[in-house]
């Protein structure tokens, strides 16, 4: 089968005591008040002067504390009817590219928020170095055998940016010929990996994600783990060039071991339009549960970003340039890659 071009991818109770507080916190005294538990000296007014309009008691006015999380869950009840009404109503909005922004931060990323920050326990390094706004693109090591990493890559972006910035994930011809994985896939704002679609994205001042060792990456046998790939033509380099968009290297560890993938079985493959059918210690032996990755320990660090903006507009069809850069970006992922694994103390924990 031949390559693909470029891969797939409140605290309310203390909001609610800090109301209550407020509720409680007595009026400021003013000067010449009695003070509680104090006699009044001689010739000291207990009311108000003469003259002077009564003060009402705002603790009669301030309605009842509510009882504890009842506001929490109120609005999260309500928050969730409100939502179910706008679907079914069809009152969201959906881009050109069927990506569904309400679905995603509602929906996607609480699905796969679990596996995030419990299974994974995926620790972010670098997020300052992904731009506040504007078009950048981030370019990525791939392994795994299934693509999690991309997903994992796009809760990271969104978590953790100071302006929780969306990551759009270019993927795959195959992803959008499964059932099922094709509408999530754009839902989710995951779109065609090819120049055209990079281009309108970046113009527009979108992230998008990029993994250029495509299914060589991500279906390369253990013994080659954190070995990158050949990153292609150097074709989203050429995009890069064209947007003036900046390239943001990232490096993905932990992925590697989640499906050891020992064995390759090709003429399977082929019968299924599958790039591989991977074997791994176990799967297929253990059936359905032989599709649970192990629990890995992740570590996702974005690199310096590597400015294009400087270049004339003739350099996206300089091939010496694009080799150069791309060259460039591979050799900071893979060092940067070499670099986490030194300090990686175990696969696990």
């Amino acid at each position: 089968m031949a390559d693909a071009k470029v891969i797939p991818f409140d605290d309310d109770r203390s909001r609610a005591g800090a109301q209550r507080t407020s509720r409680r916190r007595p009026a400021p005294r003013r000067k010449g008040d009695p003070v509680a538990g104090v006699k009044a000296l001689p010739g000291q007014q207990d009311g108000p002067r003469e003259g002077e309009p009564r003060a009402e008691r705002t603790e009669a006015a301030a309605p009842a504390p509510e009882p504890r999380g009842s506001g929490g869950w109120d609005r999260r009840i309500a928050g969730g009817l409100a939502f179910l009404r706008r679907r079914l109503t069809g009152e969201y909005e959906v881009d050109d590219f069927g990506y569904d922004e309400e679905l995603t931060d509602q929906v996607l990323m609480s699905l796969l928020r679990p596996f995030y920050e419990k299974y994974f326990r995926v620790e972010v390094k670098g997020i300052e170095n992904i731009p506040a706004d504007g078009g950048a693109l981030i370019v990525a090591n791939h392994s795994g055998t299934l693509p999690l990493d991309g997903l994992m890559m796009q809760v990271a972006v969104h978590d953790n940016h100071p302006q929780g910035r969306h990551l759009r994930l270019l993927a795959a011809d195959l992803v959008f010929m499964l059932p099922v994985i094709n509408e999530l896939a754009r839902k989710a704002g995951h779109t065609l990996a090819c120049a055209e679609d990079a281009e309108r994205l970046l113009e527009r001042g979108e992230l998008v994600g990029v993994m250029p060792e495509g299914f060589k990456g991500i279906g390369k046998p253990f013994s080659d783990r954190y070995k990158l790939q050949r990153f292609g033509r150097g074709g989203f380099v050429s995009t890069a060039l064209r947007t003036g968009s900046p390239i943001v290297p990232c490096s993905i560890v932990g992925a590697e071991e989640i499906y050891p993938m020992i064995g390759n079985a090709k003429t399977l493959a082929r019968v299924l339009g599958f790039p591989y059918f991977p074997i791994t210690p176990t799967f297929p032996w253990l059936g359905p549960l032989g599709a649970v990755p192990l629990p890995t320990k992740w570590t996702i660090q974005f690199g310096e970003p590597i400015p294009t903006d400087g270049y004339p507009p003739e350099a996206a069809e300089d091939p010496m340039l694009m080799f150069n850069l791309t060259d460039q970006v591979r050799e900071q992922i893979q060092h940067s890659l070499y670099k986490l694994l030194v300090q990686r103390r175990s696969v696990f924990f």
